[in-house]
């Protein structure tokens, strides 16, 4: 039921965040940041554990100043998921998290200051096998920049870039990855294309500042959306002023429309007519709210009636569609059973679950006979 993606992803070399491995032939990192203060380590601990229910693979955490580096000492110890210390100016703090046991260094060589510093930093990241992640941002760009090209640019986005490479690439430390965000699709797109054919490092992807929760993932979808298709990308952060883990669902989402990553249920359904003869749109909703804690890879079509129902039924591992008197099941592409209205969503979610458990038994015995 699960075709491979067509995609062919660019070819970048690996680098481990923490336990995580990013580039190569790894799967896309999907990660989020927190939006607490720092300083509030119970808090800060919270949301991050939320983002590692929601399937986070890694987190990026601010970390402004001293006490904001020694708090984040504490959330480290008390947190599984790898995380990121976003650090500019001071290359103290870069120096303090590195001994608290980060996991990756979102920096830009260029602001940390004299080169004495740089190196201090890398050196640093060197000893405790630490990469760097050069954040360049269309809102941030260096004032040089901005006067030579009058406003952000793909090609000034991309010369900043470089910039901060040179850095590293004249220290030896090849372990790093990039990003070029910019809030404009078309500027971020460009600015990611052009850097691909440059470098050999794994990029992050994102749409900085995309905007509220369904405009911002409209406009993340079409800008990594483009991206994914040409194979660019090896870690995604889908930027929404909302809750971070609807970032993590979202990209998740993201990821499995395009097949490049099988987390979870990916459901099939119809916008609904006049035709369901059940409604769609509640059993929808009710479904992805009770099975948002399914990451086994499971294909389910909620279609509501017999048009299009049965087509989609066969190419899924459990199909609904409609149909008077009672609803027809598919499992695994065959007729399975019928389902009334009454109870229709708990009979569902009990078919779905039970498919889920029948499919992780499979992998176990699989397991158990390499």
């Amino acid at each position: 039921m699960h075709a491979p993606s067509p995609i062919k992803r660019r070819p970048s070399r690996q680098i481990h965040v923490g336990k995580v491995a990013v580039g190569g032939d790894a799967p896309i990192a999907v990660q989020s940041m927190t939006n607490t203060n720092t300083l509030d380590v119970e808090a800060t601990v919270g949301q991050i554990q939320q983002l590692e229910r929601a399937g986070a693979d890694i987190v990026r955490v601010s970390v402004p100043d001293m006490d904001a580096a020694e708090a984040f000492g504490k959330i480290k110890r008390l947190v599984e998921v790898p995380l990121v210390a976003d650090i500019h100016f001071d290359y103290k703090i870069a120096l303090r998290v590195a001994e608290l046991g980060v996991d990756c260094l979102r920096i830009n060589p260029g602001n940390i200051g004299r080169e004495d510093r740089v190196k201090a930093v890398v050196s640093a990241a060197r000893e405790h096998g630490i990469p760097i992640r050069i954040g360049v941002n269309a809102g941030s760009l260096e004032k040089d920049l901005q006067k030579k090209y009058g406003e952000p640019t793909p090609a000034a986005l991309v010369e900043s870039a470089m910039r901060h490479i040179d850095y590293l690439d004249r220290l030896d430390f090849p372990d790093f990855k990039v990003s070029v965000k910019a809030s404009d699709v078309f500027m971020a797109v460009a600015a990611y294309r052009d850097l691909a054919t440059r470098i050999e490092q794994p990029l992050h992807l994102g749409i900085t500042e995309a905007g509220g929760l369904r405009s911002g993932t409209v406009k993340s979808s079409i800008g990594l959306g483009m991206l994914l298709m040409d194979g660019i990308g090896d870690t995604i952060r889908v930027s929404l002023a909302a809750d971070p883990v609807e970032e993590i669902k979202v990209g998740f989402d993201m990821l499995k429309s395009l097949k490049l990553r099988a987390k979870g249920i990916n459901f099939i359904a119809c916008p609904s007519c006049s035709r369901q003869n059940f409604d769609v749109i509640s059993t929808m909703n009710q479904l992805e709210q009770r099975l948002e804690d399914v990451t086994t890879p499971l294909d389910v079509s909620v279609i509501g009636c017999v048009v299009n129902g049965p087509g989609e039924a066969k190419e899924t591992d459990i199909g609904l569609t409609g149909g008077n008197p009672a609803n027809l099941v598919y499992i695994d592409g065959k007729p399975a059973s019928k389902l009334r209205n009454d109870h229709l969503v708990d009979d569902l979610e009990k078919l779905i679950r039970d498919k889920i458990r029948e499919k992780q038994q499979k992998e176990k015995d699989t397991i158990a006979r390499v």
